[in-house]
């Protein structure tokens, strides 16, 4: 009996310390020692970011705060770039470009120079920039809280809330009567509300400590600034046709038509001019401004095209040197304020796969500029994993992060350049690309316009094997095939096939028809991408736009 007794007593004690070591498992964690004590603490939107940060921040004698240039590129712009050609930090967000030239007390504003109390500075080997001078430029409000070691960085795009302590309150740690009291409010204060969470609301005090108190113990709850949506400049989806006419002829004269269902047209205003430096061939002169106020009339939005025509070296020499790439976007800029154009399409086509990066900062620091009139930047791009100079000379993905949106030209499956017969554009390959931009080049399907060809090609092989192609427009297919020509569809290109053989040469076309492109119309619907494209006007048959706005719902 005794024995048994013994057993129990040891049964019981052992669940004792059991329970002992869980409680303190479980308790502790809400009296841990605050390691950010002794730092300055950084809040941004209410979360205390301190122990994240790659390197302290700090102030200095004029109390201008620093943050490096790491952890801005984490918490502020992904795309922040320091030159050091010309020694200076360029950094972007929605609407802004900043240039700040080391040791320098001002900065490029959008163009603008914007006078500092303090200027970039390098520090145990990193960069720093005065994150307070910024605020302008990241749409943010930064605040050194008196009598503590706290900065808060708000952004004003995003919703703020207050409320009043009705009572004398501690604030915990955790959402948990046993949790470390970290702050307290007395009734009156003012704290910001951050969320609310089985009774329980997570705050913000006048200190900048974060925690909880009950909710029933604060009152005046008030939205002091609500979230900020930037508004599309188009719901729904995207119908945009390409209206192409070169730099030696006038706008075409499309007075007295319409489009039907067609939300965007994109005309070739402009184009960079063969040369070292930053120079644009503004076509709108040519009939552009009848054409602009036909499109107006209409309600369509005017993305006007921006080519560079091909011209690799040109490119790369502007590109590359930062002074005339930013000549260039501001002349980009005044072209489309000047006449009042809703969007840019940059179809930049043709480019060393070596400037694949200084093409995409072009984009980072056009966008932004652009966005800022209200204006939308859209880019051109061919299907991922081909030549160097056609396909690996674009970063999709960077550029889609800050461009509006991307244009995926699927067309030109077989096109000049090649050598065998084949397909401009069969659906299995448009599919597998698109699931190519969404997979391997991580972008949003929001973001993707689908380019459809209005033409095909016409191949022919001679006797000795020798294949070469001519395009026709797809109003002028029927009329180039013989009349007892048999037509076979391909289930797998989801397109008609002809062949046919005159003489010693061997014809074989694969065609672009409304019911082809009723196919890939299908893809940006299975895919819920923004929309479609198409090249070019004048080349389609009658029924085409018709097809596009009920296969879109427009």
């Amino acid at each position: 009996m005794k024995k048994d007794k013994k057993i129990v007593v040891k049964i019981v004690i052992v669940v004792i310390m059991l329970a002992l070591v869980i409680s303190i498992f479980l308790i502790a964690p809400n009296f841990m020692k605050d390691k950010n004590a002794n730092k300055i603490n950084l809040i941004i939107n209410n979360n205390n970011v301190t122990a994240k940060l790659r390197h302290d921040i700090f102030i200095n004698e004029n109390g201008t705060i620093y943050l490096s240039m790491d952890d801005a590129e984490n918490y502020f712009d992904g795309q922040i770039y320091y030159d050091k050609q010309n020694t200076q930090l360029i950094t972007t967000s929605d609407t802004k470009v900043a240039v700040i030239q080391a040791q320098d007390k001002k900065m490029r504003v959008n163009g603008s120079d914007v006078q500092l109390i303090d200027t970039i500075i390098r520090r145990d080997g990193n960069i720093y920039i005065p994150i307070s001078e910024l605020d302008g430029v990241y749409n943010i409000e930064t605040k050194k809280l008196n009598d503590v070691n706290v900065v808060t960085i708000e952004s004003l795009d995003r919703e703020l809330i207050k409320a009043d302590a009705s009572k004398n309150s501690s604030v915990k740690y955790k959402a948990k009567g046993l949790s470390k009291t970290i702050d307290k409010i007395k009734k009156g204060d003012k704290i910001v509300w951050i969320s609310e969470n089985n009774g329980w609301a997570k705050i913000r005090t006048s200190k900048g400590k974060i925690g909880y108190v009950k909710a029933d113990k604060l009152t005046n709850k008030t939205y002091v600034r609500q979230k900020m949506e930037t508004p599309k400049q188009i719901n729904g989806k995207i119908n945009l046709v390409w209206d192409y006419y070169s730099e030696y002829v006038s706008a075409p004269n499309r007075a007295g038509t319409t489009i039907e269902g067609i939300n965007v047209v994109s005309p070739s205003f402009f184009t960079l001019k063969e040369g070292d430096t930053a120079k644009i061939i503004d076509n709108v002169a040519r009939g552009g401004q009848e054409y602009i106020n036909w499109a107006k009339e209409n309600n369509y939005k005017i993305w006007a095209m921006f080519s560079n025509n091909s011209m690799k070296e040109t490119t790369s020499k502007i590109l590359n040197n930062y002074t005339q790439r930013e000549k260039l976007i501001n002349d980009i800029v005044a072209l489309a304020v000047k006449y009042n154009l809703d969007g840019i399409n940059v179809d930049f086509e043709y480019m060393n796969m070596e400037d694949k990066d200084v093409f995409s900062r072009f984009i980072i620091e056009l966008a932004p500029r652009l966005r800022e009139c209200g204006i939308v930047t859209s880019v051109d791009v061919t299907a991922p994993d081909g030549s160097e100079n056609w396909s690996l000379c674009f970063d999709r993905n960077k550029i889609s992060k800050v461009a509006d949106y991307i244009v995926f030209m699927a067309y030109d499956q077989y096109g000049t350049s090649s050598t065998t017969p084949g397909t401009t554009a069969g659906c299995n390959w448009v599919e597998a690309n698109i699931n190519k931009f969404l997979g391997q080049e991580d972008i949003k399907p929001e973001k993707i316009i689908l380019g459809m060809p209005l033409y095909t090609r016409m191949w022919k092989t001679d006797q000795n094997g020798k294949s070469t192609s001519s395009v026709v427009n797809m109003n002028k297919i029927e009329e180039k095939l013989p009349k007892d020509v048999t037509k076979v569809w391909d289930e797998q290109l989801k397109q008609n096939y002809v062949e046919y053989t005159e003489g010693n040469t061997k014809y074989q076309i694969w065609l672009e028809d409304e019911k082809s492109i009723k196919e890939k119309l299908t893809l940006i619907n299975k895919y819920n991408l923004a929309g479609g494209a198409y090249w070019e006007k004048d080349r389609e048959t009658e029924g085409i736009w018709g097809l596009t706005k009920d296969m879109l719902g427009l």
